[in-house]
């Protein structure tokens, strides 16, 4: 058996990141199957082996990610646990929400920590978050706010923002909080017309407006003229590189919105690889 996977190509540069590691013992192992049919050698094990490493390096990616964070805040565990256990489907069925909600919109530590360190590292003292859900985004920035710091959010569903603004009232930093209840591209117009200004823009809403809400924030002076604008599920659960016959109406929408913004001469950016993928682009 290998001890580990090497990618088939001639000279190709060796995988040295967990997920390029993973991705040559699943070509490894996808070889080794092709071949058993026709071959009298025990390649199944040899498959197997190269099956449970990658299965080891991706399973174990995200728990040890979460092991090594900052721990979050009281407040921001309360609202994951709180997320987590609020019957959303329910709450959808009884006309209590006005679309459908799920616990795994949620941002989550991870994300919330590295929203939170985006902050501080560009000083953002005027932050939007376009898609609030719950709250977690929102007050994981808040708490990397200066003392005058503000932060508006922008949030569709009258449940959610009351079920975020019970749980911000336990946070000292809650009160640099503004929600704005209504349609996101209509709480955009508002705000341009009243001259507000970011440092930094949050977006995580509607998948299939990502293109408008990304073309309002610079072409109204939404976006300050060093702000950021940092963009969650741009790799929509890899639909986005996948065939387009394989993407869903929302994955459709992301692949498009990549698209423009890689296409657009006024930004640099770049896509992490974390959680559904997240988008940095700053103006040039």
């Amino acid at each position: 058996m290998q001890a580990a996977a090497n990618p088939t190509t001639p000279n190709a540069p060796r995988p040295v990141t967990p997920l390029g590691i993973a991705v040559g013992h699943l070509e490894s192992a996808i070889t080794l199957l092709n071949q058993a049919a026709n071959s009298p050698t025990n390649l199944s094990a040899e498959a197997a082996h190269h099956l449970q490493k990658a299965f080891d390096l991706m399973s174990g990616l995200d728990p040890y990610l979460e092991q090594t964070a900052t721990p979050a805040s009281a407040a921001l565990t309360e609202i994951a646990e709180r997320t987590h256990h609020e019957p959303w489907q329910a709450k959808f069925d009884e006309g209590e929400t006005v679309r459908p909600l799920e616990q795994e919109m949620l941002s989550g530590h991870i994300e919330g920590q590295t929203l939170k360190l985006f902050v501080h590292m560009i000083r953002a003292s005027r932050i939007l978050d376009i898609g609030m859900f719950t709250g977690y985004s929102a007050l994981a920035m808040a708490e990397a706010l200066p003392a005058d710091g503000h932060l508006i959010a922008c949030e569709v569903d009258p449940y959610a923002a009351r079920f975020a603004q019970t749980l911000f009232q336990k946070s000292p930093y809650g009160s640099k909080i503004q929600v704005e209840l209504g349609p996101a591209l209509e709480t955009l117009e508002r705000l341009a017309a009243h001259g507000e200004c970011f440092d930094f823009v949050f977006i995580d809403a509607d998948k299939q407006e990502y293109v408008q809400y990304y073309q309002r924030l610079l072409d109204s002076g939404l976006l300050s003229d060093q702000g950021y604008i940092c963009v969650d599920n741009t790799l929509f659960q890899g639909q986005v590189y996948l065939p387009e016959a394989e993407r869903s109406v929302s994955a459709a929408a992301i692949a498009q919105f990549n698209q423009v913004v890689a296409a657009d001469p006024r930004v640099e950016q770049v896509i992490l690889p974390l959680r559904d993928g997240l988008t940095l682009i700053r103006r040039v």
